[in-house]
């Protein structure tokens, strides 16, 4: 019997995630990727206040919250057109946003925290690679997404307006002196 079935028998956490829809996986994941990137940005901001650059560590933290505000969008969007078997329009509730937003954004806090106490560049470099890969699956999903529902014109803006932040996020932190 494999670990699955065992977890699965007790009722645990992969019983309770299998039972899950494909929607409600697809939001775990891109959380789950959100905060492997907002973690390595915590550490960012947590080596920058650690290493007395507080003028930096301000601008990060300002930075990183004007693009971190838009993420809750990329983690409910799966669910936007989960429907029951009736065809009508599953909600989730608030705990599961709540979970959703915690493993998304928790890490960044927990990030600073460590970047604070321990500075590693390599340590760093390690978690921005895990964030870039889970960032790019959780594109390629976008992209079928938007495939099968034939809306490639809503991925073109959202990726237009996405870039278009990330540019706007990097040219403040240039301005600022970073």
């Amino acid at each position: 019997m494999s670990a699955l079935e065992v977890e699965a028998r007790r009722g645990g956490l992969g019983a309770r995630l299998a039972g899950w829809s494909s929607a409600r996986q697809l939001a775990l994941l891109i959380a789950v990727g959100i905060g492997l990137h907002n973690f390595a940005e915590g550490l960012a901001i947590g080596q920058s206040a650690a290493s007395g650059e507080i003028a930096l560590a301000t601008l990060l933290v300002i930075g990183f919250g004007l693009h971190n505000a838009t993420e809750g969008f990329g983690i409910v969007a799966p669910l936007a057109g989960e429907l029951d078997e009736d065809g009508t329009a599953v909600r989730p509730s608030w705990s599961f946003l709540l979970l959703m937003g915690l493993i998304g954004g928790g890490p960044t806090f927990l990030g600073t925290a460590l970047g604070h106490a321990y500075t590693s560049e390599p340590v760093a470099v390690v978690f921005l690679t895990l964030a870039a890969g889970s960032i790019i699956y959780v594109v390629t999903q976008l992209i079928t997404v938007a495939a099968r529902t034939k809306r490639s014109d809503l991925l073109a803006y959202g990726l237009l307006i996405g870039l278009l932040a990330g540019f706007l996020t990097d040219a403040i932190v240039t301005a600022g002196g970073a």
